[in-house]
């Protein structure tokens, strides 16, 4: 595997210079166009900005943000993103949390497979990014980052992971790290077909969970089915009753809600779930000690 230097890495942010020393990021093309409705978080208050864990010869690429001239170790929270990577959205989520005390993390793990920011459509996107960035390839990066966060001013002791959409499916996958103290799964696929990059999907492993996991979902999500959504409830309920994680976690379903109900470039944005989704997020973190 080549190291990333400034010359072949990809600028993952896609850094434009909102305000004289802010750091500002593009949205991904697949995902256009982008609403007026849109979330600004500023950066008053906050340090931000692009960051390299050094993993062997790999740079792994990270969108950082945490309060200034904090002189304790913070709670962590890492947010995994949706296939179109680590763009503006998910830099304001970041942003959001650090904003709330906060040292918040955005790993890119695309990039060894390429930028999604090339291609125009998500059918794209999947053939030539996400079958390329297998489920074990990430979990060896989510290990790197938490790894870097301690020693980076965050407290281990308080680490969470939220996803969107893909990103979803990868907190699942992460609530069975034992440094992982709780999860908040957006619309995160549950089933699927098994393949060398995805051999386990989150209704496999609902009995392997360590830490408790809230799953937020659309009722009138077409990319991911309530019966799925069921099935998943009925692989926590079959965990063992000393499976704590497992018999903890809570699936919770907006009726007449659509996929990426979160995110508020998106026409697919709803501001009710939203907003009741972001204060149940954060409720979850604080009920199991994240903050």
């Amino acid at each position: 595997m080549k190291s990333n230097t400034p010359l072949n890495r990809r600028t993952f942010l896609k850094t434009s210079a909102l305000t004289a020393g802010a750091m500002g990021v593009g949205f991904a093309p697949a995902s256009m166009p982008v609403m007026a409705a849109a979330i600004k978080t500023d950066f008053v208050g906050l340090e931000a900005g692009e960051q390299n864990i050094q993993m062997g010869d790999y740079q792994l690429p990270i969108y950082v943000a945490r309060p200034q001239n904090t002189k304790t170790s913070l709670p962590v929270i890492i947010v995994v993103s949706e296939i179109f990577g680590v763009h503006e959205h998910i830099a304001d989520v970041a942003r959001r949390f650090a904003k709330l005390g906060y040292l918040a993390i955005a790993p890119d793990f695309f990039t060894r497979a390429g930028d999604p920011n090339n291609y125009g459509s998500i059918a794209e996107i999947f053939t030539n990014i996400i079958s390329k960035t297998p489920d074990d390839q990430v979990i060896a990066d989510l290990k790197a980052t938490i790894a870097w966060a301690g020693k980076n001013g965050g407290d281990l002791k308080r680490v969470g992971v939220t996803g969107f959409c893909w990103g979803g499916r990868i907190t699942w996958l992460a609530a069975t790290l034992p440094q992982v103290r709780a999860g908040v799964a957006w619309y995160g696929r549950l089933i699927g077909d098994k393949t060398p990059g995805n051999p386990l999907h989150p209704v496999d492993i609902a009995a392997q969970l360590h830490a408790p996991v809230l799953g937020l979902y659309g009722g009138a999500d077409t990319g991911i089915s309530l019966e799925s959504v069921e099935q998943m409830r009925a692989a926590l309920a079959k965990a063992a009753p000393t499976n704590l994680a497992a018999k903890e976690s809570v699936i919770v379903v907006y009726p007449d809600t659509p996929h990426a109900f979160h995110a508020d470039y998106r026409e697919s944005y709803r501001e009710g779930p939203a907003k009741d989704g972001w204060a149940k997020c954060l409720a979850w973190f604080k009920k199991n000690g994240v903050i």
